[in-house]
């Protein structure tokens, strides 16, 4: 089980040479759950200059995984991570999404969650 970091699905879409193969495998295997936090959504729909092409690979790939909404379980996760190890709020909601799916969060950034010592991440 994987939830997806946004910059995965950033690098999806700019079809990156290292995430390609990674994402490829994971989303071929219909037996493991990935999953994308609602954050995520956020973010990968605020760039200014996000093209149509973009936006329509992005609701392409989003189709292809399970959204978890922020809810209050989440939140609270959420809240407690953010005020124990200092992460930026969307990066806690997000690392509170996979620890509630019990999945590995797959992220580029895998120093921005090191702190989390109960979360696992995998390097994109």
């Amino acid at each position: 089980m994987y939830t997806l970091d946004t910059n995965a699905i950033i690098y999806a879409v700019k079809a990156d040479e290292r995430a390609i193969p990674i994402l490829r495998d994971i989303l071929a295997r219909p037996d493991v759950p990935v999953y994308v936090s609602t954050i995520t959504e956020i973010e990968l729909f605020s760039f200014p200059q996000l093209s149509e092409e973009e936006a329509r690979l992005i609701e392409n790939f989003l189709g292809r995984v399970s959204l978890i909404p922020v809810d209050s379980q989440i939140a609270r996760i959420a809240g407690t991570l953010r005020g124990a190890y200092r992460i930026k709020l969307p990066d806690s909601a997000i690392a509170a999404t996979a620890l509630f799916t019990s999945s590995t969060l797959l992220t580029r950034n895998v120093a921005d969650f090191e702190k989390v010592p109960q979360l696992l991440t995998q390097a994109i």
